[in-house]
């Protein structure tokens, strides 16, 4: 029998080190591998709420319980989002480079304020 809460626990974990890697560093690149630290985090998580104890596939004549395949359903259908996801993110991240110079958040943030202020835009909304 396998302990699920591990499962739990390891998912949950790695959630939180995504969500700190998003929120605490400045270059974006690190924000990227955080979001991804996330999604692993999700699809462990819903691959060990699919699991279920001595389940036999869910393939037609196969006698006993079976597993619910929609959640591994999911994690590939999620798995293809998040590669989308992370693709877009990282030609963003190209994207402000190539405009900015710098992959610091903070300093591409204090460009920005500073073209605006430059154009009189207000900022203050």
């Amino acid at each position: 029998m396998i302990e699920t809460h591990h499962y739990y626990l390891t998912s949950f974990a790695l959630f939180l080190i995504g969500l700190y890697m998003m929120i605490d560093n400045r270059n974006l690149i690190k924000k990227v591998i955080g979001l991804n630290f996330s999604q692993v985090a999700v699809y462990l998580m819903l691959v060990t709420i699919g699991y279920v104890d001595g389940a036999n596939p869910p393939i037609v004549g196969l006698e006993g319980p079976h597993a619910n395949p929609l959640a591994h359903v999911l994690v590939l259908t999620a798995i293809v989002v998040g590669v989308s996801l992370t693709g877009l993110a990282l030609a963003l991240v190209i994207r402000l480079y190539d405009e900015f110079g710098t992959l610091d958040s903070r300093e591409i943030e204090r460009k920005l304020a500073a073209d605006d202020a430059e154009r009189g835009v207000d900022t203050d909304d």
